[in-house]
């Protein structure tokens, strides 16, 4: 239980430190001061300050997935709704904010070689709700986990480089251009069932 306290506070403090100094400037020395624990504490547990944060991102973003529990409507509606308004909170999230403006290579990795926690997460929540939906008739079929995973690499291209075209593209017609197209791409097609996928 202490071991579990120490992990929390020790995230706090780093998300404090992040977002304070950016992640260049921050170390385990200044997060263990802030977290009021030894430095041999932090180091047991996360070897550097990119460790240390790819967790507190994993956090982060763990707390901001749509719950993919049952719902009383079209699970395509609710789906896209809640990918669409999720993006939306992800884009202006503190600490991703902060991270893209001070230490943008942090993400290379989760971008171009490999899956992390959180992105293993979504891809799970996104299956879940895609097979869901197949079996009530209002996702097109298809393999729903590589659906899912077409979806995430639309979803973090519009999370982390939408500024690139922020200037011809604002982020609220960013949402609305992504809405469509996730509904374009999970609706049924005519003269098709949907049989739920493999």
């Amino acid at each position: 239980m202490a071991s579990s306290r120490n992990d929390a506070a020790i995230l706090d403090a780093a998300r404090e430190c992040v977002l304070a100094i950016g992640l260049r400037r921050a170390t385990l020395t200044e997060v263990a001061r802030r977290a009021g624990v030894s430095r041999p504490t932090v180091y047991r547990r996360w070897p550097d300050m990119r460790a240390l944060t790819a967790d507190l991102l994993t956090r982060e973003l763990r707390a901001l997935l749509p719950d993919p529990g049952e719902r009383p409507h079209n699970t395509r509606e609710y789906g896209v709704d809640g990918i669409v308004d999720t993006l939306a909170t992800v884009r202006e999230h503190p600490l991703l904010v902060k991270i893209l403006e001070t230490d943008p290579e942090l993400l290379t990795t989760y971008t171009f070689d490999r899956l992390g926690t959180s992105q293993r997460e979504i891809l799970d929540v996104f299956e879940t709700v895609l097979r869901r939906g197949q079996r009530d008739g209002s996702v097109a079929e298809g393999d729903p986990a590589e659906m899912a995973a077409t979806i995430l690499l639309v979803v973090q291209s519009a999370a982390l480089s939408w500024r690139v075209v922020s200037d011809r593209l604002p982020a609220s017609r960013l949402d609305e251009h992504l809405r469509t197209m996730l509904d374009g791409y999970l609706r049924p097609r005519p003269g098709t069932s949907s049989s739920g996928g493999t």
